[in-house]
């Protein structure tokens, strides 16, 4: 099989390894990109009519509270890839979307906009990764990654509960070792741990070609409030916050059923930088006034990839998810998606080789690549935003301006709604920063910010809906 040619539909013709039947395919971490990518490559293979064998490896349990089911993630499925999943008939049932989400509340020193879902529907889902926080007694929701794991089983994956502590090559085949010594030899690998996981050593270790992501640290905090509390408070918004503080790029509050689950990125998120976000005026006035921040359920300071892998394959492996690319700072499950669909198409329907791979999948990793390189330039400006007062109060005032009823097209509002969503790519957004309308109203709104400094927002605090 190492030297066989291509034979499966729109391969005529491609030389080098490929699936056929009897084929094997180990997929080691069944996360969203695991799951996603082996769902999509039973379904690819039905299609040309190839019986394949999926083996998914996994040693946490979702349906289980963290830590043990924990993927250490804020828990937002975008507007834009709910929408892709129902095309796709993966629909979530409302035992997995904990709450809908119909809109976001910017806060700021200045004050605080409820920005509305420019349709007007609630397409963005809350959700848990596992089964909820340490401290949870009887869980009410079911697991997103648990369901979506549940998918590429009835699919024909088989799952195997086990963790894998050594990678090696046999006649050029990739060849797993469990904790518990048995021994697998795959045509094809597919790695979608994640970068918080330690399987880079397993790579470095034995000889693989393969440059693990650049990451830095965030800050995951589970805080139990109760479904009633946060209703009254929290509402269905999420809170983001673009606050003048040392080091926060980006902050957010995010409710779901009976506890909600604040974010944190910035330079160096540590436990003092945490402190000061949660000690802050905005916070305090957004949560509800009998809490504390010192009761935490539990909380984390996880990894995420800020740089992909510049070669996110080999002769019969392909890297997926954050471990090969994903959107920065956003949207990490609707990366985990796109890489796997495409890592999965590439595998059935141009071959397992580097070579396949750096054809058909590398111009999706290199894509997200470099519309991250856009989004660090988005960022940069909006952390010179966060550090001038009236560079605040014009994009509060114009986006309270945007809300009111009547107020023409909202070109701010979908701006800032598609950067905290990550529901369009930062090209895009930047796109949209450039049209001509929305210069010159932001000139508008920038001249009235400072010719009346004294005036003052129309400031909407704690807007819940």
């Amino acid at each position: 099989m190492q030297n066989a040619s291509w034979t499966t539909a729109g391969g005529a013709g491609k030389a080098g390894p490929c699936l056929e039947d009897g084929s094997k395919i180990a997929v080691v971490g069944a996360g969203p990109a695991g799951s996603f990518f082996s769902y999509f490559l039973l379904d690819f293979a039905q299609r040309v009519g190839i019986d394949i064998e999926v083996d998914l490896y996994e040693s946490r349990d979702f349906s289980r509270p963290a830590p043990h089911g924990c993927n250490m993630c804020g828990g937002i499925v975008s507007e834009s890839l709910v929408q892709t999943l129902a095309a796709e008939g993966i629909n979530l049932p409302g035992t997995v979307v904990q709450r809908g989400i119909d809109s976001y509340v910017l806060h700021m020193d200045e004050g605080s906009v409820r920005i509305e879902t420019p349709l007007e529907e609630k397409r963005i889902g809350a959700v848990h990764r596992g089964s909820g926080p340490r401290d949870i007694e009887e869980p009410k929701w079911d697991s997103f990654d648990g369901h979506l794991l549940d998918l590429a089983v009835a699919k024909g994956a088989r799952l195997t509960r086990s963790r894998v502590v050594s990678i090696t090559r046999d006649d050029g085949r990739p060849m797993l070792r469990t904790r518990e010594g048995s021994i697998e030899t795959y045509d094809l690998l597919v790695v979608a741990t994640g970068v918080n996981a330690a399987s880079a050593k397993l790579f470095k270790a034995n000889g693989f070609d393969y440059e693990f992501p650049r990451t830095t640290r965030t800050y995951i905090q589970e805080c139990y409030l109760s479904e009633e509390t946060i209703t009254g408070v929290l509402g269905s918004s999420m809170h983001v916050f673009l606050l003048d503080i040392p080091r926060l790029e980006f902050a957010a509050i995010i409710p779901k059923g009976d506890y909600v689950t604040i974010c944190l990125l910035g330079d160096g998120i540590d436990d003092a930088l945490a402190q000061a976000f949660l000690e802050s005026p905005s916070v305090r006035e957004c949560m509800p006034s009998e809490w504390q921040d010192t009761i935490r359920s539990c909380n984390c300071l996880p990894r995420i990839n800020v740089k992909g892998s510049l070669q996110p394959f080999a002769d019969r492996v392909v890297f997926i998810g954050d471990c090969a690319a994903t959107k920065l700072y956003k949207d990490g499950i609707g990366a985990a998606y796109r890489t796997a669909k495409a890592a999965a198409r590439t595998a059935v329907f141009r071959g397992i080789s580097a070579e396949s791979f750096k054809q058909t999948y590398l111009p999706l990793c290199k894509s997200i690549a470099r519309d991250n390189l856009i989004g660090k330039a988005t960022f940069a400006v909006a952390r010179r935003i966060q550090r001038r007062r009236f560079a605040r109060r014009t994009i509060l005032h114009m986006t309270i301006s945007e809300q009111r009823e009547n107020a023409g097209r909202p070109r701010l509002s979908t701006i800032l709604w598609d950067m905290f969503t990550g529901s369009a790519s930062y090209g895009e957004v930047v796109l949209r920063g450039m049209h001509p309308g929305f210069l010159l109203s932001l000139l508008w709104h920038l001249g009235y910010c400072i010719l009346r400094p004294s005036a003052g927002c129309t400031v909407r605090r704690n807007t819940n809906g």
